[in-house]
């Protein structure tokens, strides 16, 4: 196939949308659904970044997209009973590649709601059952057995896109855009990360464990697909929190940190035995336990919230929270360019965080290298910088 018709662009009112490769054959096609443009850009996006990481690590990988932008992206990496239990998949029989994509979904299950899913291997049953009973728009893969293709048509009444990629695809290295009649060029971001990119560790601590390897190599290949200004933590070869497309960067480390703490705290014992009433989806489960961390709700919100639960939890107090994030530590941090100024390792701080990893070459280097030795981290400066737009 040479040309794919869209069912739209952006919006539904921008027509006349498709994908073509320059005449020459395209390297994805529909093997069920009707794909839209923001389907594609998901898509792209996402399944180089878990080819990324498969290159990277040799383990299976797995990405939760929205909006183009990685909600979650992980490696395979065994989950604890409290994990499965936090990520909803208690008592199922997962593959490799679907405890990659339960972890990518358990990153942020509020943001994956409705996501394109991407699989570096062949998607076996154990996937497709997975990603059968989650609420997602599309899965992108480079094979599908058959068991697993019989389970995906099923889905979404036979409307589910499922989407196969050529894995051994190379683009052109000029890649270009058209943005308000004008055509943009530049090479593509061909830039390869492994853990060579790790060697210049510019703090006193140079301990840089193998475990804590696989988690920045999570955290930058995440970052490359990441909209920019963007910051990522990681934990056990899973993002834990992204924070993309904000214009300053201490936003960005506030976001994704704040995401980190919500990720940790959603492990809490009161959060894993809450009683919810009969017939509450895994989705209002996943809201209720989101605005039983807010601070401040309104009494509607209280009201409504409460009618989702058999026995109401009570709230955790501030000091038990940061009690309980205290045990929140080993975290990987990346930033997709240098950082620059030391607010940003104070926060990240807060969230437990050990190891950093940026591009380096700030006006302020010194600042931030001692804010690093102060709370003993190894930063590391891999000389790239990875926006991404």
């Amino acid at each position: 196939m040479y040309e794919l018709s869209l069912r739209y662009g952006m919006n539904p009112h921008q027509k006349d949308a498709k994908l073509s490769n320059g005449g020459k054959p395209l390297p994805i096609k529909v093997v069920n659904g009707d794909p839209g443009y923001i389907n594609l850009l998901d898509a792209l996006n996402a399944f180089q970044l878990v080819r990324e990481l498969r290159n990277a690590t040799g383990l299976p990988a797995a990405a939760s997209f929205k909006h183009v932008s990685p909600a979650g992206a992980a490696v395979y990496a065994p989950l604890s009973d409290t994990l499965k239990k936090a990520y909803f998949v208690e008592g199922l029989e997962l593959s490799p590649l679907a405890t990659a994509y339960a972890r990518a979904r358990g990153a942020d299950r509020m943001s994956s709601f409705g996501d394109a899913a991407a699989l570096s291997d062949t998607v076996d049953a154990s996937t497709a059952n997975l990603l059968k009973r989650e609420v997602s728009d599309l899965v992108v893969a480079p094979g599908y057995t058959d068991e697993a293709l019989e389970i995906l048509k099923a889905k979404k009444g036979g409307k589910y896109l499922v989407l196969q990629i050529d894995p051994d695809y190379v683009a052109d290295p000029q890649e270009m855009r058209l943005l308000f009649g004008l055509k943009l060029e530049q090479q593509r971001n061909d830039a390869v990360i492994t853990e060579a990119s790790f060697e210049r560790i510019a703090t006193k601590n140079k301990d840089l464990t193998d475990d804590a390897k696989r988690d920045l190599l999570v955290a930058l290949i995440t970052l490359k697909y990441t909209q920019s200004n963007s910051i990522c933590y990681a934990l056990d070869g899973q993002t834990i929190g992204i924070g993309a497309g904000q214009q300053s960067r201490i936003h960005c480390t506030r976001l994704a940190g704040d995401k980190a703490d919500r990720w940790f705290l959603r492990q809490h014992p009161m959060a894993l035995g809450m009683k919810f009433r009969q017939g509450i989806s895994r989705a209002e489960q996943n809201n209720a336990i989101d605005l039983w961390l807010e601070e401040d709700v309104t009494p509607f919100e209280q009201a409504a919230w409460e009618q989702c639960f058999e026995e109401v939890p009570r709230r955790l107090t501030k000091e038990e929270k940061r009690e309980w994030l205290s045990g929140l530590q080993g975290v990987s941090y990346g930033s997709d360019a240098f950082l620059p100024f030391r607010d940003n390792l104070d926060r990240a701080s807060r969230s437990g965080v050990k190891y950093v990893v940026q591009a380096g070459s700030s006006m302020r280097d010194e600042e931030v290298v001692q804010a690093a030795d102060d709370y003993n981290m190894v930063m590391v400066y891999s000389g790239v910088r990875l926006f991404h737009h």
